[in-house]
């Protein structure tokens, strides 16, 4: 044991009460120093005793700050987990709704960008609301029972402002859910409602009322419908076949209906061909009947064409001038002249 002896005979007492001791304070630190060393020197080195109780000492002491290390890393993995799970982000195009454990969907719509959730308790939803294409063909019947293969594409996307009814109704996959079903009933609807030839003549009317249709049902889903269009339009191998049959006659009645036409057109040119001539015949015979030279200047002029074809030809010629009219000279024109009188008197007759 180590003895301190602080009694008041090794200090000494001023005269005045009020006024310390000058060297009081350095006096009990050296003495609380010299302790310690003492303290120090007398713990036995090297003693079995001694390492057996270091050593076990020394195990509990380990434990302990492995036990403190480990709670340190669960705080540092609990504080990891907690920051990593507390935020989210929404990509552009897309929003997210929240489920909470203990309230159940809550009504906030979250926009792009970093939002924060409790870990655990809450876990977000995220809805994709760009545009996206649909595409459904359909067999149905039209107004006069043909049967009409359809094919529809739809752009759709849901209405950011309703994501939290749609997720509770009806899920993420909204529109597999219904789509096809609206798409078939509606395309259906509408063509039962005109004839097969309308359907190709009026396409533009009736492609608006599908859309019109489709838009009135999916509206009540909270769908939004960006445009419907007509992408095929078949009809059945009979029809098509009966169609071009149709096709192929009309085309016949309208050849058959020009060549009528035509054959009238021959019939008046004709006629009026006839009527030429035979003005102009008698025309000729009032004229040779009023003056034999008329025919007199029609046999230079035949001469003249006769005479160059003659000329022009590179074969001999050995036929009469006469027959030829080639004879403008001698009694040719008194035979001529003869040969018009009677004939006048023929025709006068």
């Amino acid at each position: 044991l180590v003895h301190i002896n602080l009694s008041a005979s090794t200090v000494p007492q001023s005269a005045n009460p009020n006024i310390p001791p000058p060297k009081q304070t350095t006096t009990m630190a050296q003495q609380l120093k010299d302790a310690f060393q003492k303290m120090a020197q007398n713990i036995p080195k090297g003693a079995p005793g001694g390492a057996g109780g270091g050593g076990g000492g020394g195990g509990r002491g380990a434990a302990a700050a492995a036990g403190r290390a480990a709670g340190a890393l669960m705080v540092a993995g609990g504080l990891g987990y907690g920051a990593y799970n507390s935020v989210f982000t929404v990509d552009g195009g897309h929003r997210a709704v929240v489920f909470n454990r203990l309230l159940g969907m809550k009504p906030t719509i979250y926009n792009e960008g970093l939002n924060f959730n409790i870990p655990w308790f809450e876990w977000p939803v995220i809805y994709d609301i760009r545009t996206r294409p649909v595409n459904l063909q359909t067999l149905t019947g039209s107004k006069d029972l043909q049967m009409v293969t359809i094919g529809i594409r739809v752009l759709h996307r849901p209405d950011p402002n309703q994501l939290v009814w749609i997720y509770r109704h009806l899920g993420l996959n909204y529109d597999e859910r219904i789509l096809p079903s609206l798409m078939n009933e509606c395309a259906k609807a509408v063509v039962a409602r005109y004839d097969a030839n309308e359907l190709l003549t009026k396409r533009e009317q009736v492609s608006a009322a599908i859309s019109a249709e489709l838009r009135l049902r999916a509206g009540g889903f909270n769908v939004l419908l960006e445009d419907v269009a007509i992408t095929h339009l078949a009809f059945s191998p009979e029809y098509a076949k009966a169609v071009e049959a149709k096709q192929v006659a009309q085309q016949d009645a309208n050849r058959a209906k020009y060549i009528v036409l035509g054959a009238q057109q021959e019939k008046k040119t004709i006629i009026t061909k006839a009527r030429g001539e035979a003005e102009s015949a008698e025309l000729i015979g009032s004229a040779v009947r009023r003056n034999p030279g008329f025919m007199k200047l029609r046999r230079i002029d035949a001469a003249k064409d006769i005479a160059d074809i003659v000329a022009g030809s590179g074969n001999k010629v050995y036929l009469n001038a006469d027959s030829l009219l080639l004879n403008l000279l001698g009694d040719a024109d008194d035979k001529f002249e003869k040969s018009v009188h009677g004939r006048g008197k023929w025709l006068s007759r």
